[in-house]
This record gives structure tokens, sequence and C-alpha cells, in this order.
């Protein structure tokens, strides 16, 4: 599959998922961004935007299988990654697969489930792989976690660790549809008689492996690469920031960029590519001082001034 194949594909699976869920065509391209660039989406908003519809609109459409994990207070790391169940038949221990063996994985309310279990996804996210019982299991490919957390409700939460935020590769809201955005969510409701729409299936697995590989076609210039490094670099020394973007932090940077200029039908990377990912990229892995929280600084603010200060490079 060339870039020109795999932009129609990005576009022709966008375009299946809007069919169902009413959002900015950013917040979508974003999210699949994850998926492209092999990492995972974080997703902080407000209930009923359509979050748990968007993760599972796009299995549909991308043809993978889909699970959905409720994270609460009493979930424990096995119900998440599995367990061994004895067998009365054949008189011995066997594994049963817990929800996190799917393709695409919904982690929805995160931040409600206690360190012990969230910790149980950082193996499953960083390294493609759970380890039960002292035995390792390798989760199937492709394998894609999109979290939600709920930002107004802090009562029987837990805040994840830096640990496990700098494991997303960006972090994104749905917000609110437009008046005609809302207007077309109900006209929808009207027109069908389930209570959930439809989502075409566009991919296969085999297809969304093929895909995957593209961005790594992408060409990305040497100043490119120092500018995206100036970039991370700047939110160290920082003075509203504590702890800056890690060397981890400038690798998703480049592996969203390559995989942004795939959505965008290009083969290589610009400026322009790298701005457009560095706000979702990296906002979620600063963490501020605490006379910058006091003052009422933004993680964003930082972010943008990063932007605006650091010289772009002319790539020809």
């Amino acid at each position: 599959m060339d870039i020109d194949d795999a932009a129609e594909t990005c576009a022709a699976v966008i375009d299946a998922i809007e069919e169902s869920v009413v959002s900015d065509r950013a917040f979508l391209e974003t999210t699949l961004l994850g998926l492209l660039a092999r990492g995972h989406v974080l997703l902080e908003d407000v209930p009923g935007t359509g979050k748990t519809l968007t993760a599972r609109s796009m299995a549909t459409a991308l043809g993978l299988s889909f699970s959905r994990v409720q994270f609460t207070p009493d979930l424990l790391p096995a119900d998440v990654t599995g367990t061994h169940v004895f067998n009365e038949q054949h008189r011995e221990f066997e594994f049963r697969e817990g929800p996190i063996f799917s393709n695409v994985v919904l982690a929805d309310e995160i931040n409600r489930a206690p360190p012990k279990t969230q910790s149980a996804l950082l193996e499953a996210m960083e390294e493609r792989q759970v380890t039960v019982g002292g035995e390792t299991r390798s989760l199937p490919e492709p394998f894609f976690v999109i979290a939600t957390q709920n930002p107004i409700e802090h009562e029987g939460t837990f805040a994840l660790p830096e640990a496990q935020v700098d494991r997303f590769l960006a972090k994104t809201s749905i917000g609110y549809p437009s008046f005609e955005g809302e207007t077309s969510l109900l006209k929808r409701r009207a027109d069908r008689h389930e209570r959930s729409p439809s989502v075409e299936a566009v991919l296969t697995p085999d297809r969304v492996d093929d895909i995957r590989r593209v961005p790594e076609t992408v060409r990305v210039h040497d100043d490119l690469i120092d500018y995206m490094i100036e970039l991370t670099r700047a939110t160290r020394s920082d003075r509203r920031v504590a702890v800056g973007v890690s060397p981890r932090g400038s690798q998703r940077l480049f592996e969203a960029t390559r995989a942004r200029a795939v959505i965008e039908g290009r083969e290589y990377a610009t400026p322009d590519t790298v701005k457009r990912v560095a706000r979702p990229v990296l906002t979620h892995r600063l963490v501020l001082t605490a006379d910058a929280r006091v003052d009422g600084d933004e993680k964003e603010a930082v972010v943008e001034d990063v932007l605006a200060e650091t010289p772009v490079p002319t790539v020809d």
C-alpha cells in the first residue's frame, strides 16, 4: 500500500465513523493517529459526548475485534488481563483470557480504578503482552487502547501516574457538538429504530497491518528532526514546568508526525505537520510546578508558547 492508497483508506474509515459519531473531523483524525503510529489515545471529556461510541465505531470500521472494560474501584488486575480457571473435565488449570485480548480495547473511566489495576495496563500498552502467573502471553496485533476519563468528577477517582499518562501517544477530547451537529444527531435517531447507529466495516485486520506500515516510508528531513527535539527540550527548561517531555515523548512526536503525513497524503513531513500533532502529543506529558498551578497556568499555554518561540526550519 502506498501513501495515496493509505490516505484514501484513512478518509474512508473516518467517513464511516462520521455516519454514527457527530464530532469534529480533526478529533477522529487524532484518534486514528494513535492506531497508525502504533500508540494509544486518552480521551478526556464530560459524559455523554460519544467517547464509547467513537471507540466502538472505529473498531467496527477497521474490521477489528473490540472489548470494553468498565474501570471501577473494585476492579482487579485479573479482571483485565485474565486468570487461570480449574477445568473440571481435564482436571487442570487453564488460562481464560481477559478483555485485554482484543484488537481495540476501550478502558472506560480508567481513573476510577486503583493504581494496582491501572498498572496492569502498563506492560500491555508498552510491550503488547501480559504476564499472568509467571507466564507471558502476547496480545493480538494490532493492539490499540482507547482510554477515557471524566474531568468533572473526582470522587472515587485515582489520578493516573505520570508513567502511565506518558504511555499514551495522544490525549484529546471530543467536545460538545455544534448546534447543527446536535440537530443532525437527533434527526439521525428519529430515522432509525435501533438505539445505537450501525457502522460498516471498511478494512480487515490484514489491511490494517498494511496501512500501519506506511508511515515508515514517510521522509523526515534532519532539520525537522532537530526542530522536534528543540520543541521537547524547550518544555524541560520552561520555568512553569517541573517535568518536561521525556525522550519517549520526542519519539512519539516523531511517530505521530509521520502518521499525520500519511493522513494528509504526503510522502514527507513538514513543520506544519509537526505543529498539528504537537498539542495532542506533548501537552499531557507536562507536569507543572506548584507555583504555576497556583498562578493558574495551563499546560496548553506552555505548548503554545514553545511552538511560537522555537525557530521553524525551512525544509525543501
